[in-house]
Order: structure tokens, then C-alpha cells, then sequence
């Protein structure tokens, strides 16, 4: 590499962009800075630094510097040489799709339809939409609403009977001229209306037309309406919210097993109009605030379609530092001002709370898709030379809080995802608290006896969650037990207890680090997850259970009956824990002096 003090010594306090080379020339790393003496010269200063910068400074070999003339020059080229190369320490985004739109032509009958690309068709465009599933779902919704067609000009043409369509009751019928023109456009005109986020004066119209029909004992039209008038407020109460000037995208995150989900929802108009996962390429170490700022410039910058459609609000949990910077460019492209908020509390914080839900959900039913389970049961497959693909797979956790109410789990999974019908818990007695080993080796004892007495199938793999020593304990349960065609796999955690720096250890094999993006370690990242999860949730439960009953049990003269009452008076433990003892005199079955007994059992104290 060039002398580093040589290189930063010359180099401009100017904004532009920065590429990290390797030893072949190959692009590690794009990125941008206001400052490039200041931002480059920070990767070799002294102070300390996260494992992946480390990672990334022990590969460099040559700096590339591009000056750029403004800082938001500086964050679109960064977008486009990241898109172009797509270096192995950037997140990366894959998403090269223009946003989609609803068209609806300008034609005596007009035709409602999908549309991407540029807006050069004569037309009304709504949106834009997060997905095409979004625009699909609302064009589905006006048919039933406004019976508005669909089918192509070319269908339409030389018919002289409606097609299914219209027998369904999701078209009008206007190319066999079921509908007159002014009828149907009469339609279209409350379609825009719809799409418009007008919905309050459809439904008025809708109401005065039912009214209308009634009066002329018109029955069939005025049920018609009626039905109309149901639908359209139950869309309301569904996809209707309130948000400044009705513009805004909304930024949900979720990691689970190594995998990043980003899920964008989208208000325009005050109407939700869908949502969209996205799963971006992340490396190791890499903090929410670098996945948040990759994700914002390019996803908004690195599509013309994108850039077009920034909304005046984009509501994130995580702060960064780079908000201003990315407002002001955000800004320039669109023409308009952008707010980052970042809410605490209020309706903002509610739709934050949807978006990281939306975002949960998308990931877990994206970790469970038969095709990714069979990908990784595959992958896995390889890593451990098994001769099939697992069909049984097992793992035991330990959870406990300083040794107390430890609880085990194990959780089942196959190369079709996890059989939660087998999944056990087991509460673990007599040990020393805190010995995960003891407690290892009584959960696989009583485990794989049972299997053996009940003569079912043993798994092909037992995934361990701990090193060395819980794992030479399960060997040691198996080996006593002559079980000798299992393989057993202890997963420790990495640095800091980061996923994707796991260790693999084995029975007189070498251990093993996978890189963080290969599709076994996902696999056994995401069972080892579930089994945390199962056994912590079952501590949680048998802890709680017994600080609950114990404080309360030790009072004479309170049996199941007033403890279940005092329980649901107050809420539960901990608001007993704080009532007075005037609030516990009020709670009914318990006299003063049982209320005294409580107070000062539940304090320490003596009354």
C-alpha cells in the first residue's frame, strides 16, 4: 500500500467519495464524506474501532479519491458506483424496479391499469405505489366499487357479448355498450375521486343517490348504493390515517438468523397505499444507522422513478448521524423540503410501530419459505458431509437469571422449516445454580432416554448452544447412552454476542467460522434463535410464577382464593408490590389486619 501519512497529508478537506481497493484492484468499500481528509484519515487514527472497520483496513491497498463539487454530488455518485460495483463491506440493496402506478386512460370508455416506466401516456396517474401486489390489490377493489374495465383495447374490439368480467359484476359492460358514456364516466370521475383520498365525498354522493333511489322505490339501485357505501367505509377505517399534507413514508427494521428486513410503507393522500419488504445485503458488524442511511440514498436516489416520488416525511426509529446531510440532498433532488423524524410518541409512533411489525411478520415468513428452508437444509448439508439432507434436526438452549428457575429447551426443526409440535421445555432441578453444563447434561439425559424408551427417531443433528464444554457434556450423555449416529454441533456466540461471528465446534474435528453470508449458518443461526427464544420465554414464565406465589404463599391466611384476587385487583405482582396499605384495605376479603400482614411482608418491614 502507498505510504498512508504521505497519502492523507495531501489529501483535500473538500466533500467527495472515497473506494477502499484490495490486492487485486477489486472495490472493497464506496464511501462519502463532507470532509475526505477528515473521513478517510479517521479509518487509520488511533481510536478504536468496530470489527468491521478493522476487517476492512487490513485489506486495503490502494485508496481511490473522486472530488466532487457539492455534498450532494458527493451522495449520488457514492449511490451509483455502489449500485455498479456492488463492494462486498457495503449494504447493499437490490432493487433496480421503477415505482408502479395506476393509469387510468383518457378514452371515451377509459381503462384502468398497472403502469410503470415514464409518464409519457395521456392519463391520470395515482400512486406511486410500494409494489405491484399493492396496485393489483387497489385496481381489484375500483372494479368492484366502480365496475371500471380492464381488458385491453384489442379484447374489447368486435365483441358482441361481455366477457366474464361483467357477468362477475367487475366491469360495466362498455364494450358491448351495457353502460352509456356518461354513465361510465360518472364512474371514472368517482374512481379519481377514490384514488384522490377523497373517499368522504363519495360516500356522500353514494348516500345522496341510495336516498335518491328509495324515494323512487328503486329498491335494487338503492342496495346497490348501500353496499357501495359499506365498502367504502370499511376501506376508510382500514387504510385511512392522518399525516401532515398526507405525504410520508414510513421505515420499519427487523433481524433475525442474519438476515435484515426493511419494510417501507407508504402514505399518500392520507391513505396507506401498501408496503414492501425489502432484503438488503449486509456484512458483519454493521450498526442500523449504516443499514438506515445505505437504505434512504439508494433506494430514494438510485431510481429516477424514486427520485421523483420523495415524500415531504420519512419516519424512522433509529436516529443517524447523517440526517441533516441526507435531508439537504433528499431535498435538492426533490424540489421539496424533506423531514427524518424520528417519533417517540403519538400517531407517528403507532404507524412506527406497524412498519417494524410489517417488518417482523415479512422476515419470519421469509425465513420459513419452503424454497429458502430447502436452500439452507442443503447448505448445511454440505458443511457437515452428511449423506442427505437432515431430516431431524435438534437444539438445546439453557436460559435462567443468576441460576434461578433455569428452564431448557428444545426445539425441532427439518429441511421443511420447524415442527413446533414436537418442541419440549424442560424445568431443571438440582444443580448448582448457574451450571449450564449440569444443566446441559440433565436436559439431554432426560431428553434422548425418553426418545430411546418411546422408540422414536433421534435426530440426525443436535445443535448445542454453547463452546466447548457444553458440548463435550452432550457427548459424554450420548456416548453413555450408545448413540452413536447423531452429530453433535456446539454454536458459541462471536464478539459483543453479534450474529454472523459464530463459532462452530465439533468432536474431534477443528472449529470453524463461516462467513456471514453463507445460507448454513443462517440455518443454524435461526434455530438457535428459536431455541432461545422458546427457553426464555419458559424461564420468564417459571420465574415469574415463582416470585409471584412465594412472596404471597408465606402470608397466613392467604390461600389461592384471595391471592388470585388480590392479583387481578392490583393488575398483577408488581402493582401489589407498590399499593399502600390503605389501597390493600379496599381490596374485598382482605380485613386490616391481613392488609398489615401483606404490606410488611411485601416490604420487609414490620407494621
Amino acid at each position: 500500500m502507498r505510504d498512508i501519512k504521505t497519502f492523507l497529508a495531501n489529501l483535500t478537506h473538500h466533500p467527495g467519495v472515497y473506494q477502499m481497493l484490495g490486492e487485486n484492484g477489486e472495490i472493497l468499500y464506496v464511501g462519502k464524506a463532507k470532509d475526505l481528509k477528515k473521513r478517510v484519515g479517521s479509518y487509520f487514527s488511533s481510536r478504536a474501532k468496530d470489527p468491521k472497520t478493522l476487517l476492512l483496513v487490513k485489506q486495503i491497498k490502494d485508496i481511490d479519491i473522486t472530488v466532487t463539487s457539492s455534498e450532494t454530488e458527493a451522495v449520488l455518485l457514492e449511490c451509483n458506483l455502489i449500485k455498479q460495483h456492488r463492494p462486498r463491506y457495503n449494504v447493499l440493496l437490490r432493487d433496480d424496479k421503477s415505482y408502479p402506478y395506476i393509469l387510468i386512460t383518457q378514452q371515451d370508455f377509459p381503462r384502468i391499469d398497472l403502469y410503470r416506466g415514464p409518464r409519457k401516456k395521456k392519463g391520470f396517474y395515482f400512486g406511486p405505489y410500494p409494489s405491484a401486489h399493492a396496485v393489483r390489490e387497489t385496481i381489484s377493489l375500483l372494479q368492484k366499487l366502480f365496475q371500471l374495465r380492464t381488458q385491453k383495447d384489442s379484447f374489447c374490439e368486435g365483441r358482441d357479448r361481455p366477457c366474464l368480467l361483467y357477468q362477475i359484476g367487475r366491469c360495466a359492460g362498455p364494450c358491448v355498450g351495457l353502460i352509456s358514456k356518461e354513465e361510465y364516466a360518472e364512474n371514472v370521475r368517482m374512481a379519481i375521486l377514490f384514488l384522490e383520498g377523497k373517499s368522504h365525498i363519495v360516500v356522500e354522493e353514494l348516500q345522496h343517490r341510495m336516498e335518491k333511489a328509495a324515494q323512487g322505490l328503486n329498491f335494487e339501485a338503492a342496495a346497490h348504493y348501500r353496499d357501495q357505501i359499506t365498502r367504502l367505509r370499511q376501506i376508510q377505517e382500514r387504510q385511512y390515517v392522518h399525516v401532515d399534507e398526507g405525504n410520508a413514508d414510513i421505515i420499519g427494521l427487523a433481524m433475525q438468523a442474519g438476515i435484515i428486513c426493511i419494510q417501507l410503507l407508504s402514505l399518500r393522500g392520507g391513505q396507506i397505499l401498501g408496503s414492501r419488504a425489502y432484503f438488503p445485503t449486509v456484512p458483519v458488524y454493521s450498526t442500523s444507522q449504516e443499514i438506515i442511511t445505505a437504505f434512504l440514498t439508494q433506494h430514494y436516489l438510485g431510481h429516477p422513478s424514486h427520485i421523483e416520488n420523495i415524500p415531504k416525511q420519512i419516519i424512522l426509529e433509529t436516529a443517524f448521524s447523517e440526517q441533516h446531510w441526507i435531508e439537504k440532498v433528499l431535498a435538492d433532488q426533490a424540489g421539496h423540503k424533506v423531514e427524518i423524524l424520528f417519533p417517540t410518541r403519538g400517531e407517528k409512533k403507532k404507524w412506527l410501530a406497524m412498519a417494524t411489525n410489517s417488518a417482523k411478520q415479512s422476515l419470519a415468513a421469509h425465513l420459513f419459505a419452503k424454497t429458502n428452508m430447502r436452500e439452507r437444509a442443503a447448505a448445511l448439508q454440505t458443511l457437515l458431509e452428511l449423506n442427505a439432507l437432515p431430516h431431524r434436526i435438534e437444539c438445546f438452549d439453557i436460559s435462567h437469571s443468576m441460576g434461578e428457575a433455569t428452564v431448557a429447551s428444545c426445539v425441532v426443526f427439518d429441511q421443511h422449516g420447524p415442527l413446533k409440535s414436537d418442541y419440549r421445555r424442560f424445568n431443571i432441578q438440582d444443580i448448582t445454580p448457574g451450571d449450564d453444563i449440569a444443566a446441559m447434561r440433565q436436559v439431554l439425559l432426560r431428553r434422548f432416554k425418553r426418545l430411546q424408551k418411546d422408540a422414536a427417531k433421534l435426530p440426525d443433528v443436535v445443535l448445542i448452544d454453547g463452546g466447548t464444554a457444553q458440548l463435550n457434556a452432550a457427548a459424554e450423555v450420548l456416548t453413555g447412552l450408545h448413540i452413536t449416529n447423531t452429530l453433535l454441533v456446539g454454536v458459541s456466540k462471536g464478539p459483543d454476542r453479534k450474529p454472523g461471528y459464530e463459532t462452530l465446534h465439533f468432536i474431534n474435528k477443528a472449529p470453524i467460522h463461516l462467513p456471514a453470508d453463507s445460507l448454513a449458518l443462517h440455518f443454524i443461526q435461526q434455530i438457535r434463535d428459536e431455541a432461545h427464544r422458546f427457553a426464555i420465554t419458559g424461564h420468564r414464565q417459571r420465574r415469574d410464577k415463582a416470585r409471584r406465589q412465594s412472596s404471597l404463599e408465606s402470608i397466613p391466611g392467604i390461600g389461592a382464593k384471595r391471592r388470585r384476587e388480590l392479583l387481578r385487583y392490583f393488575g398483577g405482582i408488581q402493582g401489589l408490590a407498590h399499593a399502600s396499605l390503605d389501597e390493600l384495605i379496599k381490596v374485598p376479603g382482605i380485613s386490616k389486619p391481613l392488609a398489615e400482614r401483606i404490606f410488611a411482608t411485601l416490604h420487609d418491614a414490620t407494621i
